[in-house]
C-alpha cells in the first residue's frame, strides 16, 4: 500500500469529532515512525516532520517527557534579555500577537536561538498548564530537549512551522498545537530567535501561523528602521570626518553598513571580521585597511601599500552546525571569519564539492532543481564575489586555483545543512 502524506495544518478548521479522528491519524503515524520495524502506517507525515523526528531519534530525546536540560536562573534570563535586540521589539510583539493568544486560549513565547524562554504572555489558565510541562521562561525548548516542536523546529529549519498534536515527539505535548516563526537581526542576517504562539489543540485559530508569521515580519521591519536610522546619524559624524581625509577610506556601521566614502566607489556594505578591533586588518573585498574606532562604528582606511587583495592561500567552510555556518579565509596577509546566509551557505558547499566549477545553469539545477532559475545564482554569486575577492572565480564558477579548501561537515550525514531543500544538498546527506 502506498503512503500518501499528511499535512495536519487545515486540522484545526475542523469539526471536534474530525480533531479527534486526525489526532489518532497523526498518533498513528508517529507510533510507526518511532515503533521500529512494526507495521508501517498508510500515511505519512509532512517532510519537516519526518526529518525532526529522525533527529530527535538521533539526539536520544526521551518520547514520553523529553530530556529536559535544567531552567535558567532569574538573573541568567534577565541576562540575555538585556543582551538581544529582541528586547527592542518586544512591545510590537506584544501588540500583535498577545491579545489574540488570550481570546484563543493560547499563550505567546519567545525565546533565543538556543530554544530559551524569554518571554511569556497571554492567557493565564494556559499559562499554567504549560508551567506543568515545564513550558515556562528560562525553559530549553530546543529539538535536542523536547524533540519536534514549532520553535525547536523553526530554529532549526529557519522557516515557520505549524506543529499540532502528535507531531509533536514528546507524547505529553500530544495536547497542544504550536506555531511558531524564526526571527533575524536584518542588520546582519544573524538568527535573533523564535516567536511562538502555542495552546490546547482544540481552541487553534486556522490563521495562527499566517499571523505569527506576520507580525515576526513587523518585527525585523522595525528593527531594520532603527538599524537605518543609526546609520544616518553615522552619516552625520562620517561626512565632515571624511572630507578632510585623502586616500582611499569608509565610515561603516558595527555590522560593516557604509554610511560614507571617500576615494572609491561607493558600496552598501563592506565585510567586517567577526570581531573587528583597532589596527591594521585584513577586509576581504579592500584589501589590507587601517581600523578605527568612531561613535557607533569603525573608520576604514584603505593601506595605499596593500593593493593587491586577494587574501591567499586557505579556506575553512564550515556546515557543520544545525543553524550557523561560516567560512574562514586566511594568508599571509591575515585572516578573517563571516558568518554564511543559508543561500550562501548552499552555493559554498555545492562549490566545495565541485572543485573543477559549476556553470550558472549547473547550480541553478543543484539549488533549484530548475536550470533556467540562473538570474537568481548569478546575483547570489556576485554578491558572494564581492565578499570574497580573490577567493572565487567565474566561468565557471569556482574557488580559485591555488586556494586550498577545507569543508567541515555534521557529524551525522542527515544534519547537513537542515533548513536545505536544495537537490545537491539532499543528496549529499544520503551520499
Amino acid at each position: 500500500m502506498s503512503q500518501v502524506p499528511f499535512d495536519s495544518r487545515s486540522l484545526s478548521a475542523q469539526s471536534a469529532q474530525e480533531t479527534r479522528r486526525s489526532a489518532r491519524m497523526l498518533g498513528g503515524m508517529r507510533e510507526a515512525a518511532l515503533g521500529g520495524g512494526g507495521k508501517a502506517a498508510a500515511t505519512v507525515p509532512r517532510q519537516i516532520i519526518q526529518d525532526s523526528w529522525r533527529r530527535a531519534l538521533d539526539l536520544g530525546v526521551d518520547p514520553d517527557n523529553g530530556s529536559h536540560n535544567g531552567m535558567l536562573t532569574a538573573d541568567e534570563i534577565e541576562q540575555r534579555r538585556r543582551r538581544t535586540p529582541l528586547v527592542e521589539v518586544m512591545p510590537a510583539l506584544r501588540d500583535g500577537l498577545v491579545s489574540v493568544a488570550d481570546e484563543a486560549r493560547h499563550i505567546m513565547v519567545v525565546t533565543d536561538p538556543e530554544g530559551r524562554v524569554l518571554w511569556r504572555d497571554g492567557s493565564v489558565a494556559v499559562r499554567k498548564s504549560a508551567d506543568r510541562l515545564g513550558f515556562a521562561e528560562g525553559a530549553s525548548w530546543a529539538e535536542d530537549t523536547v524533540g519536534t516542536n514549532a520553535i525547536g523546529t523553526a530554529l532549526v529549519a529557519g522557516r515557520p512551522v505549524q506543529v499540532h498534536q502528535a507531531e509533536h515527539f514528546v507524547r505529553e505535548l500530544h495536547q497542544w498545537t504550536c506555531a511558531a516563526a524564526p526571527l533575524h537581526d536584518p542588520r546582519d542576517g544573524r538568527l535573533l530567535g523564535a516567536v511562538d504562539v502555542s495552546g490546547p489543540a482544540a481552541t487553534v485559530h486556522p490563521a495562527m501561523l499566517s499571523l505569527v508569521t506576520a507580525v515576526t515580519k513587523v518585527a525585523e521591519g522595525e528593527l531594520r528602521s532603527r538599524h537605518w536610522a543609526a546609520v544616518d546619524r553615522l552619516r552625520s559624524v562620517a561626512a565632515p570626518l571624511l572630507a578632510r581625509m585623502s586616500g582611499r577610506a569608509a565610515v561603516v556601521d558595527p555590522n560593516g553598513w557604509t554610511a560614507a566614502v571617500t576615494g572609491m566607489p561607493a558600496v552598501e556594505r563592506i565585510t567586517l571580521p567577526a570581531s573587528p578591533s583597532a589596527g591594521p586588518t585584513w577586509v576581504p573585498s579592500l584589501g589590507l585597511c587601517t581600523l578605527e574606532p568612531l561613535p557607533g562604528g569603525w573608520l576604514v582606511r584603505v593601506r595605499d601599500e596593500a593593493e593587491d587583495r586577494t587574501p591567499a592561500g586557505r579556506v575553512v567552510l564550515d556546515v557543520s552546525r544545525p543553524r550557523t555556518w561560516s567560512i574562514t579565509v586566511s594568508g599571509g596577509a591575515g585572516g578573517w571569519s563571516q558568518e554564511l546566509s543559508p543561500r550562501h551557505a548552499e552555493l559554498l558547499f555545492v562549490l566545495a564539492l565541485h572543485r573543477a566549477g559549476r556553470s550558472a545553469a549547473e547550480l541553478a539545477g543543484d539549488l533549484f532543481g530548475d536550470t533556467t532559475r540562473t538570474v537568481t545564482v548569478r546575483a547570489e554569486l556576485s554578491r558572494l564575489r564581492r565578499t570574497l575577492s580573490g577567493v572565487l572565480d567565474h566561468r565557471p564558477y569556482r574557488f580559485a586555483d591555488g586556494v586550498e579548501v577545507e569543508l567541515l561537515r555534521p557529524a551525522h550525514p542527515a544534519d547537513l545543512l537542515p533548513h536545505s531543500a536544495a537537490p545537491a544538498v539532499r543528496a549529499a546527506r544520503f551520499s
